[in-house]
C-alpha cells in the first residue's frame, strides 16, 4: 500500500454472509480505507459503491431479516452452501408380520 497525502490506498475485500436466524445468504466488497488523522493516528474506513458504512466484522446485520446473529465467512462460500446437498436415502424399514404362532410360542415351550 502506499500513501498518497494522509490516505493509504484502498484495499478490496470480500466476505459472504449467512443470517443464523433466517438462512439468508448474500456476499459483499469493500474498499477498506486506511487514513490518517490530524493527531497522525490511523483509522480505517469501510466504503460500499461510495458510501461509508460500518465494519462488517464488527457487528453484521442481515440484510433479509435484521438479525444480528451472522457467520462471516471468506468469499465464495453463499453459493456453496445455497447448492443444494445430496441427502441420502433412508433404507426402507423392515416389516415383519406376525402370526398367531410367533405369539404363542414362548408359551408353548413352558407348557411342555
Amino acid at each position: 500500500m502506499s500513501e498518497v497525502a494522509g490516505q493509504i490506498a484502498a484495499v478490496h475485500e470480500s466476505y459472504a454472509f449467512a443470517c443464523m436466524r433466517c438462512g439468508h445468504g448474500w456476499e459483499q466488497s469493500y474498499a477498506i480505507e486506511h487514513h490518517t488523522d490530524t493527531g497522525g493516528h490511523e483509522c480505517v474506513r469501510y466504503v460500499v459503491e461510495g458510501t461509508v458504512v460500518p465494519s462488517p466484522l464488527s457487528r453484521p446485520v442481515c440484510e433479509n431479516c435484521d438479525g444480528h446473529v451472522v457467520r462471516i465467512m471468506r468469499a465464495g462460500q453463499v453459493s456453496s452452501v445455497r447448492r443444494p446437498v445430496p441427502v441420502p436415502e433412508a433404507p426402507a424399514p423392515e416389516t415383519h408380520h406376525w402370526h398367531l404362532s410367533d405369539l404363542l410360542h414362548p408359551f408353548q415351550r413352558r407348557a411342555s
